[in-house]
């Protein structure tokens, strides 16, 4: 928590309630179900929630925008980012049903009702969204290849729609394809080691190859 409040003072004492009680829920879930590793477990507001806000420090989410997160795992960055931005609607989507069913139970013990879940494949969901997050879980062609036609056209943030991908060491090579990608390498935010080679990539949903 003291890493958290070192970067994001601002927070309510609500949001600090939610971000303290996130480690006794994770640590329970794991027991049950396993989706967060030991070592993580133990460093989990560093390696998830942490990282996780390195997309809030790119870009903030307007009340009532719509966020989707694809491939959620136990709910990053999804759930973080659900509590730092309460008015935004989050809809939190992943094809293996015990990882939603952990989610379901930390978003229930959060009291979030700004989250939703869907267990399935992005590809069957029909909403539009102003921005796609996730925590590289695909090369960034076959994750473009997922969630096209998903980013909603009209833009209410001064940035426009698109994809915020959270991913780590040498981009170049797979960017190549994206020559109006933007990278903001985490370490420009936090100053821990873990972020040195971790960045967050910022996609428009015109992305020019």
């Amino acid at each position: 928590m003291e890493l958290l409040l070192k970067y994001f003072p601002d927070i309510t004492e609500t949001q600090k309630k939610q971000f303290a009680l996130l480690q006794s829920l994770y640590e329970d879930w794991n027991l049950k179900i396993n989706v967060v590793s030991r070592k993580d477990i133990d460093e989990l507001y560093l390696r998830h929630v942490l990282h996780s806000l390195g997309i809030a420090k790119v870009q903030s989410f307007l009340p009532d925008a719509n966020i989707l997160d694809v491939g959620t795992g136990g709910g990053f960055p999804g759930i973080p980012l659900a509590i730092l931005f309460p008015e935004t609607n989050f809809h939190l989507v992943d094809s293996i049903g015990k990882k939603i069913k952990v989610v379901n139970e930390v978003v229930e013990g959060l009291k979030l009702d700004n989250v939703k879940t869907t267990n399935d494949r992005v590809e069957t969901l029909n909403g539009k969204y102003d921005f796609i997050v996730s925590r590289a879980v695909a090369q960034m062609e076959t994750f473009v290849h997922w969630v096209q036609g998903k980013i909603a056209k009209h833009s209410q943030h001064e940035r426009k729609n698109g994809i915020l991908y959270l991913k780590g060491g040498d981009l170049s090579e797979e960017l190549q394809l994206y020559r109006n990608a933007s990278i903001f390498p985490l370490i420009d935010f936090f100053e821990e080691d873990f972020f040195e080679t971790k960045s967050v990539v910022y996609l428009p949903l015109k992305f020019r190859r």
